[in-house]
């Protein structure tokens, strides 16, 4: 509590009672307020807002309950502890469905009431703490990570909010970092689903053997180690948005199935004998040319176009160069509240190098850029000597050629690369593989979550 105590209110005619209450209290820590007659208790709860009201039973002029009441409707969250005689139980019990947290008989043990209270005051923080980030994460609504204002963002901000209203099945495409999650969140928070749940699957990780039981669920005993029934996804975004991320990666049998759930509108869980009915939307998203994949027979033709009623390219960071500097600063400033830092720009050289660099990582990269020089700069400007090695020569870009030309894998090469060379090794064999992941890690000779996790390492 930041060293302030916290206030418990007593609200109780006998004046012998209130001192002993008051002395437990004050021994155990807490302010105390007195209040003989409910008129001086509402009107002291009203002025103070109390943590805590002790409240008694039979009162001068008002009884509990509608004391009880008064308050309720001053703060529904309030937290009121009853004092009653052991013969009203009953009546305690009706005030705790009238909104009291808990009672407590009279005669009463000195540490029950020492016990209640810390529990009725522990639940108060909590609430407190769960409303506090509610606001906060209802403050920071989706996309406030996409700033800009370049032509190409303002497009795709035009066709989130056309086609959010409606349950039409959308693909975003666009390279890795872009924020396409980001957009899935935005079309669900303007949809009219916006209060039931967002679901975000990335089916890259999703190992195929787990890609089944993951989205339709399973029986218990439906294969070993099924000890229980499991929802899947599908069922836990019920009445919401479902967001598909790289689901170019899912299985040609899975892809099947998929394709059977759109038509149908119906799961059927492994190992079960019955349909389950499901309303969601699906929002789908992959870093790869869709229409390609296709053409390659990489991914089924008949699923692509059932998923295909509406497409939204995201385009890469290097193609928004109006919208470089509005992120580097909203980074900035989230960066500061995070680390408590009061940076206050970034320096013209710093400016320079942020523009003329490519951003192979995109949105999700400059993040990382930014909040790491925060970290380390420990004057008003980022300068350009906290930044990581940022190259544009053609050198660096040869170097790691020859490292992919090699044929060698980047298991072995541990130890030999620089943090910045295995980035950027990485970085170019994305871009040879056309951001194909699978593609990408055979180039490098590793597998495809160790590629998934060096991404995320470096911010790509």
């Amino acid at each position: 509590m930041d060293g302030k105590k916290e206030l418990i209110l007593i609200v109780d005619d006998n004046e012998d009672m209130c001192q002993v209450l008051t002395e437990i209290l004050e021994y155990e820590g807490y302010e105390v307020m007195v209040s003989k007659d409910a008129k001086a208790a509402l009107k002291g709860f009203q002025k103070r807002r109390p943590e805590l009201v002790l409240l008694d039973m039979k009162l001068p002029e008002m009884d509990g309950f509608k004391v009880l009441e008064e308050i309720k409707k001053i703060n529904n969250d309030s937290l009121v502890i009853m004092l009653t005689a052991y013969g009203e139980v009953k009546s305690a019990v009706r005030a705790m469905k009238l909104g009291a947290y808990d009672y407590i008989t009279k005669p009463f043990n000195n540490d029950e009431l020492r016990i209640v209270i810390k529990k009725a005051l522990d639940a108060g923080r909590l609430v407190k703490e769960v409303a506090d980030l509610k606001k906060r994460l209802e403050d920071r609504l989706p996309g406030q990570e996409l700033k800009g204002e370049s032509p190409k963002f303002c497009h795709v901000l035009k066709q989130v909010k056309t086609i959010a209203p409606t349950n039409i099945t959308v693909i975003l495409q666009g390279e890795s970092g872009t924020g396409k999650e980001v957009i899935a969140r935005m079309i669900h928070a303007e949809s009219l689903r916006k209060e039931m749940p967002f679901i975000a699957i990335d089916c890259g990780t999703l190992p195929e053997t787990l890609a089944e039981s993951e989205l339709f669920g399973y029986e218990k005993g439906a294969f070993t180690g099924a000890d229980c029934r499991k929802e899947g996804q599908f069922e836990m975004a019920k009445g919401g948005t479902l967001f598909l991320d790289e689901i170019t990666n899912l299985s040609d049998s899975v892809q099947a199935k998929l394709l059977r759930v759109i038509q149908e509108r119906k799961i059927h869980h492994l190992g079960g004998k019955k349909d389950i009915e499901i309303d969601v939307r699906i929002v789908v998203a992959t870093n790869l040319d869709f229409a390609a994949e296709v053409n390659k027979g990489s991914f089924r033709a008949d699923l692509y176009h059932r998923l295909n009623e509406f497409s939204i390219e995201i385009p890469p960071l290097r193609e928004r160069q109006e919208d470089i500097m509005p992120l580097a600063l909203h980074f900035l400033d989230e960066a500061n509240r995070e680390f408590k830092k009061e940076i206050k720009g970034i320096s013209n050289e710093t400016v320079k190098i942020l523009l003329d660099y490519k951003w192979p990582g995109n949105i999700r990269e400059m993040r990382n850029v930014i909040r790491k020089a925060v970290v380390l700069t420990d004057s008003d400007r980022i300068m350009s000597s906290i930044l990581p090695s940022m190259k544009t020569d053609n050198s660096f870009d040869q170097g790691c050629q020859q490292v992919l030309d090699n044929g060698t894998s980047l298991k072995e090469l541990k130890g030999k690369l620089t943090r910045d060379l295995e980035r950027q090794v990485i970085e170019k064999a994305l871009e040879q593989a056309k951001n194909n992941k699978s593609q990408a890690a055979r180039i490098l000779k590793i597998d495809r979550m160790t590629l998934y996790s060096k991404m995320k390492a470096f911010g790509l």
